[in-house]
């Protein structure tokens, strides 16, 4: 076998292995601490998609304003949006703090069987 037959199949061998991978996308969902029903499903049901595709999925919930003296309420939507996804999602960071206007969880998808 020559050379350039060589690096013809090696290559070949490498394109079919990219093809095979798949690429972890973190996908960002922003919530606020007056989110609705009707606007917390919608969000709620892009998150089920992003999990289901195999991507992780970053949940943000921005405070303005007056929100900030209230942050026990982000607490509760992230908690809740944690709850709803617990068949899932396995919660890798979970936010103690808030960070600037924002506190931020990441969930992850659970491992198929």
């Amino acid at each position: 076998m020559d050379y350039g037959k060589f690096l013809y199949e090696k290559s070949k061998s490498s394109k079919e292995q990219k093809k095979k991978q798949k690429v972890i996308q973190v996908k960002e969902i922003k919530f606020r601490p007056g989110t609705d029903e009707g606007d917390y499903q919608v969000k709620l049901r892009n998150l089920i998609r992003f999990l289901e595709d195999g991507d992780k999925a970053k949940i943000t919930l921005r405070f303005r304003g007056r929100e900030m003296a209230h942050q026990q309420i982000g607490v509760e939507v992230l908690n809740r949006v944690k709850d709803d996804l617990s068949e899932l999602a396995v919660v890798e960071s979970f936010p103690s703090k808030i960070e600037g206007r924002q506190m931020i969880m990441v969930l992850a998808p659970k491992k198929k069987q």
